[in-house]
């Protein structure tokens, strides 16, 4: 089973290089790795260019932001299965990958999703939010959940089905891309109960009050889009769900 990651970045030379260390490091054989870069004009392409020996296809060139990079990704690859891992973020292990291939095969999954450390943007062994996850059920997305983007793996033959991010979102097209993948489909989900990835914490949605403002209205428009019911419901539910996190 190949496994096709993705990985989108622009002028991330200050993070990048935890990322493809992580992605070096993991012991699963059958790796497509795919870099897609949206042009940058740092050092990030002189430090991609040091792994050259893991990476599939480099694609560099500008893009409409992170979702049509990761659509490019997405059209590139040619594995069994497709996963991201953005530039901020790395493994929390090395057998992360085959961990998630044995998961696929053993379960017939089409789905699977795990659990995700926050970790401080400057010391990545200081984990400031811990995201668990659970075993799936339709009414968590009634309730307010969403499994960690970071942890989402996906057969590519989902994608074909369902489509790749919307690009009419500019910070919920993940989200929205989870409502059609998990709700609002038979696909057999798998959750996989180890910390895959450590995040770290800052991410665009989460930036500023405005962006989150801007965030929640985007989520209301995809829950809407998605016929959803109750969405105001779940957009109040959303924060409370993840005030836990912090006190774990």
């Amino acid at each position: 089973m190949k496994i096709s990651l993705i990985t989108v970045c622009y002028n991330a030379e200050s993070n990048i290089t935890d990322c493809l260390k992580s992605v070096k490091s993991q012991d699963y054989p059958n790796l497509e790795y795919i870099i897609v870069d949206g042009g940058s004009n740092d050092a990030t392409l002189d430090i991609v260019n040091k792994f050259s020996d893991i990476i599939s296809i480099l694609i560099s060139e500008p893009d409409k932001g992170i979702y049509d990079a990761l659509n490019k990704g997405i059209a590139a690859a040619s594995g069994d299965i497709i996963g991201i891992m953005h530039s901020d973020d790395f493994f929390a292990q090395s057998n992360i990958l085959t961990e998630v291939a044995k998961a696929f095969i053993t379960n017939k999954a089409d789905l699977l999703y795990g659990n995700l450390d926050y970790v401080n943007r400057i010391n990545i062994k200081k984990i400031t939010r811990r995201w668990r996850s659970q075993e799936y059920d339709d009414q968590l997305f009634l309730n307010g959940w969403m499994p960690a983007h970071p942890t989402f793996y996906a057969k590519k033959s989902c994608f074909l089905t369902s489509g790749n991010y919307d690009l009419r979102f500019k910070s919920a097209a993940d989200y929205d891309l989870m409502l059609r993948f998990f709700y609002k489909t038979n696909y057999k989900k798998y959750f996989l109960n180890i910390v895959m990835v450590k995040m770290r914490v800052g991410g665009k949605s989460n930036v500023t009050l405005s962006n989150r403002w801007y965030a929640n209205r985007e989520d209301y428009q995809s829950l809407k889009k998605n016929l959803i019911p109750f969405p105001l419901k779940i957009i109040l539910f959303k924060p409370l769900r993840k005030i836990w996190q912090f006190f774990r």
